[in-house]
């Protein structure tokens, strides 16, 4: 008979993920030594290599791939257990991992821990923010029970809640303040600073523009919207952000702002989590939380969409 733990399981899964022995343990909580044995124990057990073993990293080895997606499945479907456990109080507490997006995070984020914190005794919120497509990716694996996302994301095991509607402005030197404002036509003629490649606003930028991907020799890229402001600041250029991130990005900035003539460049902001999420009610009054928080933010004019609709 083969035993192995389920602890084992997660450091294995951990070190699939991360291809190196040294994150994989600092993202489990352990020591480096301590999770090679547990490792070493689990490949004993099972009678086979489960990775090739390089100076640097680490990579699983042919049954190591099929093992792994078995075994997040196997991670998921317990975590799911915990879950259903929690859910069948009929109140939230304990573990909420929320996933967020970077052009999100740092202008909604603050409200919404505070309220949730204030409303839900007891909850624990640990807080992802990476692109979208790694949400989606630790959400489909279980490592995270909902997101907050631009939308659509058009993933079948997904269930999608719409809450928001949010502008772009445009942002330019503070010498531009009064001039018209350019069109979207106009705009392709200019030095335009967009966030890097990956950056779902990025590509809603360009889609305003009517622009494709491939950066012609005008475009610049930044690692964040502070960044590109502050570009726009000394002059290099000029950039779109969402409405949200105005007051947190230009109050130190030598930057003017402006408004799109209708029809304006705008994204959905929303909810995402499993469909076969036990928490799936809860999640939902969390997005109504999410909702009310965008909604009371002042430099946010888009009009509010009512939680549950698509």
């Amino acid at each position: 008979m083969i035993n192995f733990t389920l602890k084992q399981l997660r450091y294995f899964e951990a070190l699939a993920r991360y291809g190196h022995f040294g994150r994989a343990a600092d993202a489990c909580a352990i020591s480096q030594p301590a999770l090679s044995v547990q490792i070493k124990e689990l490949e004993e057990a099972l009678g086979t290599e489960l990775f090739e073993r390089g100076a640097r990293q680490v990579r699983l080895s042919s049954f190591g791939e099929v093992l792994a997606q078995r075994v997040r499945d196997i991670l998921r479907s317990v975590d799911e257990l915990a879950d259903l456990a929690r859910a069948s109080q009929n109140r939230l507490a304990g573990r909420l991992r929320i996933g967020v997006i970077p052009t999100v995070a740092p202008y909604l984020l603050p409200r919404i821990i505070g309220n949730l914190t204030r409303m839900y005794d007891g909850l624990d919120i640990n807080v992802r923010e990476t692109l979208t497509s790694k949400l989606v990716q630790d959400l489909l694996e279980g490592r995270l029970d909902t997101a907050i996302v631009a939308l659509p994301i058009s993933e079948p095991s997904l269930t999608e809640v719409a809450l928001f509607e949010e502008n772009f402005v445009l942002v330019r030197p503070d010498d531009d303040e009064g001039k018209p404002v350019p069109s979207r036509e106009s705009l392709r003629e200019m030095r335009l600073l967009l966030l890097e490649e990956g950056h779902c606003f990025r590509d809603q930028a360009l889609s305003f523009c009517n622009m494709r991907s491939a950066l012609p020799r005008e475009l610049l890229d930044g690692s964040s919207l502070s960044t590109l402001v502050q570009m726009v600041s000394a002059g290099i250029g000029v950039t779109l952000i969402p409405e949200m991130a105005v007051p947190v990005e230009t109050r130190s900035a030598s930057v003017s702002v402006a408004r799109f003539e209708s029809p304006q460049p705008s994204r959905t902001i929303g909810m995402i989590w499993r469909k076969t999420s036990p928490l799936a009610k809860q999640l939902l009054q969390i997005s109504e939380v999410v909702r009310q928080c965008a909604d009371k933010m002042p430099a946010r004019s888009g009009s509010a969409v009512r939680a549950g609709s698509d």
